[in-house]
């Protein structure tokens, strides 16, 4: 007996109808199992912790590049000890003697602290040069002094590397350009030992200005150089060089210049009062500073009869430097650091017009 085969009909579809290529992620995740997903799953945790730590370590090497040069341009404040401070690096620029602000800055850190850290560079040893905050170095000294407050061992500061020694003197320059108690005389003086330092390589006054001071104005700086100038002429007969009015220092020092023999009369004057305050000193110094330079006769020539009159000299400042003039008989002269020639000329004539109208009014009313 033979037994009968069957035959199954099966559908099949069309080769067209059938998807090729790439299986989705979604008919891959029906297909695989628990197993599979769970690995798959932490594989991509560990790619995002990875991840992750790559951006933070990115960041933290970013911000130790840029603390570093923070540091080393001395814009971090760090709490150094007192003791490690020297101050002996630059000449300073302060008057000798006691600071009649020094108690109320005390005063003013017992209160509230320090808002302004001193500025230092670091030393081979260890220590630390000061550059700026020699007021606030000498108060938190007496401070500690004072008190004994473990508080005031240490001092905020800004700690820069050791820069060459002529940056080092613009840094605390620049800060004390602002003070407003800050003299003529005392930067006439701290660039007079900053031109004799031989550390400095700068033999010249006026060079050693214009490094120092080259923030300041054209005006301010000739300034400077008339006190330097000053000083050198007549350091050992000043008690009080430090109050001497500029109009007053600067009149004195063109005079001394076109009459040598001046120095013997204002010497000589100050000499005779040795107990003067510094008032006295200004007033003496500034009467020969107003005293108008009479320029010496000369012998008469056979039959003339004409004399010559006194000559007066003065200078004035302007937005290009100091204008220096001489007035005689007849005749006014100016010299200034200015091309008349490329000056208008109506304005020019304008100018020198009003000039004459006002000073022949003044002549008017003198002699009317």
């Amino acid at each position: 007996m033979s037994r009968k085969r069957r035959v199954f009909d099966i559908e099949m579809p069309a080769m067209a109808d059938i998807q090729t290529g790439k299986v989705s992620d979604e008919v891959l995740e029906k297909r695989r199992g628990p197993m599979a997903a769970a690995i798959s799953e932490n594989a991509d945790a560990l790619r995002d912790k990875q991840s992750t730590e790559d951006i933070i370590r990115a960041e933290n090497d970013r911000l130790a590049h840029e603390l570093v040069r923070l540091r080393a341009e001395g814009l971090v404040t760090e709490h150094i000890a007192l003791e490690d401070v020297v101050s002996e690096k630059l000449t300073r620029d302060r008057k000798s003697g006691p600071d009649p602000e020094l108690e109320e800055l005390k005063a003013s850190i017992r209160e509230i602290g320090l808002s302004n850290p001193i500025r230092v560079e670091r030393r081979p040893d260890g220590r630390y040069d000061l550059i700026q905050g020699m007021r606030r170095l000498s108060a938190y000294r007496a401070l500690r002094e004072e008190t004994g407050d473990e508080t005031y061992k240490v001092i905020p500061a800004g700690i820069a590397e050791a820069a060459k020694l002529d940056h080092s003197y613009r840094r605390m320059v620049d800060e004390n350009l602002i003070r407003k108690d800050i003299s003529f005389a005392e930067m006439g003086a701290l660039a007079r030992a900053y031109a004799e330092d031989p550390a400095n390589d700068c033999g010249d006054v006026d060079k050693a200005v214009s490094t120092l001071f080259k923030s300041a104005s054209y005006t301010k700086r000739s300034y400077i150089r008339a006190f330097a100038s000053l000083l050198m002429k007549m350091e050992k007969l000043l008690m009080h060089p430090n109050e001497i009015p500029r109009n007053v220092g600067v009149e004195l020092k063109r005079k001394l210049d076109s009459d040598p023999g001046l120095i013997r009369r204002v010497g000589s004057a100050l000499m005779s009062e040795p107990d003067r305050d510094s008032a006295r000193e200004i007033a003496i110094l500034r009467g020969f500073a107003s005293q108008e330079a009479v320029a010496p006769a000369k012998p008469k020539s056979e039959g003339s009869t004409k004399t010559r009159r006194a000559k007066t000299t003065f200078q004035v400042p302007g937005r290009a430097g100091v204008a220096k003039c001489s007035a005689s008989v007849g005749r006014i002269e100016v010299r200034y650091n200015l091309d008349f020639t490329r000056v208008d000329r109506a304005r020019l004539e304008q100018a020198i017009s009003a000039l004459v109208e006002d000073l022949q009014e003044e002549d008017d009313l003198t002699h009317g």
